[in-house]
């Protein structure tokens, strides 16, 4: 989102009597309280937003919402927020203080700062020595209280996950403590939690693991697909680290022998992240898994999923079909419902209506009335889907056909003039077909009403500062891609750096196949053809599997041999 900085949108030369005035014109002053704080401005040099607050005429709460609602600068809850320690300490203690600033996120082309008066020129103009000359300052608006008390938090209290953990050895556990989110006193495992799931989010972990055992809880990081261990913490903290965890879900805290779920959401930076929750009772005490569900990585642009130009297009092409079935299939973890948002997000407009009836709702869509499952309130797929169909809609998506009556109904709304999009769980995108028909749906039902079937896997992109693409494929390599080992193509090998904490490795790309169901195809469905026949018909019509898909973005250096091996079964060519 775009921030108007203090230079895109410069006060007068009588910013503090217009502000007053605009407080006058809104009756929240008046005229006489306006004098007094003028009087006491001129003798004080403050500000005339914090002599009002002062003098007791308006509250500060009253001031940044008039603030940020009259002058377009947005307006942030600063304890409600995990901020990096790291940007936070660029600026000054000091400075931070005089100014009452507070850095709270960056990127690429700007860097937000808490301020109590964004039309501080001179303030600005002081801020922009502590940070890159490219990078714009876009003020966003807090009270000064609430700045004043970040800054004790955050240069008075040890931060580093690190260094809390070492505060813990000596400090006393207080159990009430760890509920209490006001007040200048913040707990060590406050901290510690704050500091671990932003880490988390920096690092761009889906999952977080914290694994009790005997002596220890190991805590681990699911990144890239990728499982990796952290850190070791001592089981002494693990009682107090669990309760916190169970008090942000709202789970019951006297309860450790139930299983639960529950999610909490914490502003990092400058964006919400959401946290959902599973706790498991095992024999060394609760296992707790967090899946971070971060939107500005989930809803995603079709263009930005890595499908090769040839998916891209012919996808692009299918969307463009008013009713029918289209199939997103793979595994967990092969971010079906990512692309399916994708593909939600490319067709909805305000022409159409998008619904859906999801298990659970991992991300909220504008324009898309969604719906989450709640089978002991009667609200299952079946039932839903009859409901949906009763509110007019053009577009419906069924986060999974998982029996013979959710398929059903979603083959019904397919064949009376709706765009249905779901999910399966097979290997390939001719699996859809025999999957299908193993829950009860019909080959003559099916030919015709099925756009496409995708199937696709998350496969580790090579880190882009760090890989080299100085290495000839060696023979096993070439026999996995079909290449002649006389003269071997030039592939790209992982290297490490901070970038990527050293793996080699920095994100994931999608690998897929796209199967158009053409007429010739659904004559050969509905003739209850087997795979290979289909499989030869789709190749003469241009389908391209997931190995040869992978094997390209090998060639194109995006992935190597060893992370496509992994994601995709390449055994035939081994």
């Amino acid at each position: 989102m775009n921030v108007p900085t203090a230079i895109q949108k410069p006060p007068g030369q009588d910013a503090k009597a217009r502000l007053g005035d605009r407080l006058l014109a809104q009756r929240l002053i008046t005229e006489d309280q306006l004098q007094v704080a003028l009087h006491e401005q001129r003798s004080s040099n403050a500000m005339l937003g914090a002599v009002l607050v002062d003098l007791g005429f308006i509250s500060e709460t009253i001031l940044a919402e008039f603030l940020a609602e009259r002058s377009g600068f947005d307006k942030i809850d600063l304890k409600a927020m995990v901020l990096d320690p790291a940007l936070v300490r660029r600026l000054p203690k000091d400075v931070a203080k005089r100014l009452k600033a507070l850095p709270v996120a960056i990127g690429e082309a700007t860097v937000q700062v808490a301020m109590a008066d964004p039309y501080d020129v001179m303030a600005i103009d002081q801020l922009r020595r502590y940070f890159p000359r490219e990078l714009d300052l876009a003020p966003v608006i807090s009270g000064e209280t609430d700045i004043l008390e970040a800054i004790d938090q955050y240069y008075g209290y040890e931060m580093s996950i690190d260094g809390i953990l070492k505060e813990l050895e000596t400090g006393v556990f207080d159990v009430n403590s760890l509920a209490a989110e006001q007040g200048q006193y913040v707990h060590p495992i406050v901290r510690l939690v704050n500091m671990i799931m932003f880490d988390a989010v920096k690092t761009g972990a889906s999952d977080l693991h914290f694994e009790p055992e005997a002596f220890a809880v190991r805590l681990r990081y699911r990144t890239d697909g990728v499982m990796h261990k952290v850190r070791i913490l001592h089981k002494d903290h693990w009682p107090s680290i669990g309760h916190r965890l169970k008090i942000l879900a709202g789970m019951n805290i006297a309860d450790s022998r139930s299983i639960q779920d529950g999610r909490f959401t914490i502003r990092i930076g400058s964006r919400n992240i959401d946290f959902r929750v599973s706790l498991l009772p095992t024999v060394h005490g609760e296992n707790i898994v967090i899946r971070v569900l971060d939107h500005t990585k989930s809803l995603l642009p079709l263009e930005i999923l890595g499908y090769s130009d040839h998916n891209m297009l012919l996808l692009r092409r299918l969307l463009k079909r008013p009713e029918g079935i289209i199939i997103v299939t793979g595994p967990t973890g092969s971010g079906k419902t990512t692309t399916l948002y994708s593909m939600l997000r490319e067709v909805s407009t305000t022409e159409v209506n998008v619904m859906t009836l999801e298990d659970p709702v991992e991300y909220q869509m504008a324009l898309v009335r969604q719906t989450q499952i709640k089978e002991q309130a009667g609200v299952t797929f079946v039932e839903g889907i009859r409901a949906i169909l009763r509110q007019d809609p053009d577009i419906v998506f069924i986060g999974e056909m998982r029996d013979n009556e959710t398929a059903q109904m979603a083959l019904r709304a397919g064949m009376t003039g709706h765009q249905v999009f779901s999910t399966l769980h097979t290997n390939d995108a001719i699996g859809a077909v025999p999957r299908l028909a193993d829950l009860g749906l019909s080959a003559n039902m099916l030919a015709g009403n099925i756009i496409c079937s995708i199937a696709q896997r998350l496969v580790r992109k090579l880190c882009s500062t760090c890989k080299e693409m100085l290495f000839p494929a060696t023979e096993a390599e070439c026999k996995v891609l079909e290449a002649d080992p006389a003269s071997p193509p030039v592939i790209a090998r992982p290297v490490g750096c901070d970038d990527c904490r050293y793996t080699g490795y920095r994100g994931r790309v999608a690998v897929c196949e796209v199967l158009r169901f053409t007429p010739e195809i659904d004559d050969l469905i509905a003739r209850g053809a087997t795979r290979n026949e289909i499989r030869l018909v789709a190749r003469e019509q241009g389908f391209v599997t997931m190995a040869e898909d992978g094997i390209a973005k090998v060639l194109k250096g995006e992935i190597n041999i060893a992370s496509l091996v992994r994601a995709i079964d390449m055994t035939d060519r081994l």
